[in-house]
């Protein structure tokens, strides 16, 4: 069944302690960020957009069809996925999802995760995807991890903040909100609180995949 939820998927960063783009690691036999696809794929979602700055180029020499996904969409596992380079990835992860943000339909949820934040279960992200609020986020032990879905009021405000503003950060704005505008789904997968920044992170996730 599709909704009227679409993907966000951040991978612009420098990726300076791991030595490569995050989403060009090897993950058995595919690239990171092609697997995080598929399992956005197994989920109600059926449209992507993804955030490059930093290292597009590497991108593009690995995977051609992510190059030609910034002018028409391409269809990747059923997901129709369209590729949004920000120029100004210097100025941080804010300024990558304003730059993504701007070529959405105004009147669509956002599921939004980053490259480094390996997405969780099919099922509890069709929980996340359902539930309706400003701001859904899920939960394992207490803590809140990633993907987070934003519903259009709240991310539509996100626009008219100066990227040059001490609050220009995802996070803060969150907090902003009152409790009632936050839902939190409570979720057997750890995966949302993992970042995977370095070499040895995630080395260490992939034994952990190795030993499931």
């Amino acid at each position: 069944m599709k909704n009227n939820t679409v993907f966000v998927l951040l991978a612009g960063g420098k990726s300076e302690r791991m030595g490569v783009a995050k989403g060009l690691l090897r993950y058995k036999q595919t690239f990171w960020i092609l697997e995080q696809l598929n399992r956005i794929s197994k989920t109600t979602i059926s449209e992507v957009f993804i955030g490059l700055g930093y290292h597009f180029q590497h991108y593009f020499d690995a995977i051609p069809w992510l190059e030609t996904a910034l002018e028409n969409e391409v269809d990747y596992q059923g997901l129709k996925v369209k590729v949004i380079i920000n120029p100004t990835p210097e100025l941080g992860s804010f300024s990558m999802l304003q730059t993504v943000l701007k070529n959405l339909n105004t009147s669509f949820n956002v599921l939004l995760n980053h490259i480094d934040i390996p997405l969780l279960n099919s099922e509890e992200l069709n929980k996340i995807i359902s539930t309706k609020n400003k701001i859904v986020v899920p939960n394992f032990e207490e803590k809140n991890g990633h993907p987070i879905k934003l519903e259009p009021p709240f991310w539509n405000s996100l626009l008219r903040i100066d990227i040059n503003h001490k609050n220009a950060r995802l996070d803060y704005q969150i907090k902003q909100l009152s409790i009632s505008d936050v839902s939190k789904i409570n979720v057997k997968d750890s995966n949302i609180l993992k970042n995977l920044n370095t070499k040895h992170e995630w080395l260490s996730y992939l034994n952990e995949i190795n030993k499931i």
